[in-house]
């Protein structure tokens, strides 16, 4: 959410970067929003006028009671409640103007950096490098949930039974794999300087709206029916949310922490055959991580963040890639964003594993995340997120990348020692 100051001082600017975010029904909205702002600070001074003159008359009448002058007493009276009724519809004013403002400036789009590539969609991502070389074999590599069913290692019809479409039951060595990338990626992240977290699954409606747009929170949260909770979409939410209302003294950042959580999402929409199975569901679990820092500092922790992604899935031998997403793609919230893709042997091509975002002051400002400098003045905070692994989806990229002309999956060295030392998995079937 952009600052009121800075949008009433810069319309055309805000008006821009809404172009480039090919958004062009919003427009009207910076006009419309400059013109309550202007009305709520009229309204407002109207009615510290209004509260002025009542405490000074009133303070008056005191004192013609006490020289006996009753009926100009009464007369001042009048005038009090005239003030009072006169400011109890500007306060009703205050309160309408300020909620239309908060309303619309909730879905005018964050500035974006100047680094960000101009494009529609996603399809206009850029690609900025690769890791790693993709490999074709000279064999079939079937569907991930064929090699899984292999290992006796998933249960699709069964969860359909249980839960519906989207879920599965994860089993054998490939629920054992999945657990032993999460705990590789716990580790992995403790080992790069961030603190270990395991924060709430479910967060109240105001950490929502303070760390997604209000489109996001309608096509993923699940609602909690009676309660003011939401099941968590994926847990930088709920970490970001740990900062609502707090002031960090600027010694203590940044503050950067990695969580193990699952994840719920509700998934709305067709999707093809390359998203069934195990790829886009509607519970997962996820090692995440979050950066609270300067805002100086953002530009240096986005590139960090992103680089430990690419580095944890090079160190289990799969090639990636990175995508700065474009204009058109990123969320309302984000000012720069980045994709790591896995590559995937039998599609021949690379598929999203990953997303690290740079949110600038953006939900510092909707959740009152503060910093305390040295002078003891205060500022918001920047916000960062990036994911590190989020299985089971990352399995689709390790099987494959994995797999064996026998059916055999090896497992790379770093994350034998989670497995209880096994260097490859035998199919069963």
């Amino acid at each position: 959410m952009l600052d009121m100051k800075f949008l009433r001082e810069n319309p055309e600017l805000v008006k821009e970067n809404i172009r480039k975010k090919f958004q062009d029904e919003k427009l009207p909205l910076v006009d419309e929003v400059i013109e309550l702002d202007g009305k709520n600070r009229e309204i407002r001074k109207e009615a510290d006028a209004l509260r002025a003159n009542r405490n000074k008359v009133s303070k008056g009448i005191g004192a013609l009671m006490a020289q006996g002058k009753r009926e100009e007493a009464e007369a001042e009276k009048v005038k009090v409640t005239q003030f009072s009724e006169r400011l109890s519809e500007c306060e009703k004013l205050e309160t309408e103007y300020a909620d239309k403002i908060r309303e619309i400036m909730m879905v005018i789009p964050n500035i974006i950096d100047p680094s960000v590539p101009i494009g529609k969609d996603d399809s206009q991502n850029v690609e900025i490098e690769k890791f790693g070389e993709p490999v074709v074999p000279d064999f079939e590599i079937p569907y991930h949930t064929e090699i899984m069913e292999r290992f006796c290692g998933v249960d699709m019809n069964a969860a359909g039974s249980v839960a519906g479409n989207g879920f599965y039951y994860l089993m054998g060595d490939i629920a054992r794999l999945h657990s032993a990338v999460l705990s590789y990626a716990r580790d992995f992240m403790i080992d790069r300087g961030f603190t270990y977290c395991i924060p709430p699954y479910m967060i109240r409606r105001r950490v929502v709206e303070g760390v997604m747009s209000f489109a996001e929170m309608d096509a993923m949260m699940y609602k909690i029916e009676g309660e003011d909770l939401y099941l968590i979409g994926t847990s930088e939410h709920s970490m970001i949310g740990k900062f609502i209302n707090t002031v960090t003294p600027e010694a203590d950042l940044p503050q950067k922490l990695t969580s193990y959580s699952p994840c719920f999402r509700k998934e709305k929409g067709a999707h093809g055959i390359e998203e069934r199975g195990v790829y886009r569901i509607h519970q997962f679990e996820k090692q995440e991580m979050i950066v609270v820092c300067k805002p100086e500092e953002s530009p240096k922790y986005f590139d960090v963040l992103w680089k430990n992604t690419v580095d944890f899935f090079r160190s289990l031998d799969i090639p990636v890639r990175t995508l700065e997403c474009c204009s058109g793609d990123l969320a309302d919230l984000k000012v720069k964003s980045l994709d790591v893709e896995a590559w995937s042997p039998r599609q021949k091509k690379y598929f999203e594993v990953g997303s690290c975002s740079n949110l600038g002051d953006a939900q510092a400002r909707r959740l009152g995340i503060r910093v305390q400098g040295e002078d003891g003045k205060r500022y918001l905070a920047h916000t960062l997120n990036n994911t590190c692994v989020a299985p089971p989806r990352m399995l689709i990229a390790f099987l494959e990348n994995n797999l064996q002309a026998d059916g055999s999956v090896l497992i790379p060295k770093a994350l034998q020692m989670y497995m209880g030392g096994k260097t490859v998995l035998i199919p069963k079937k």
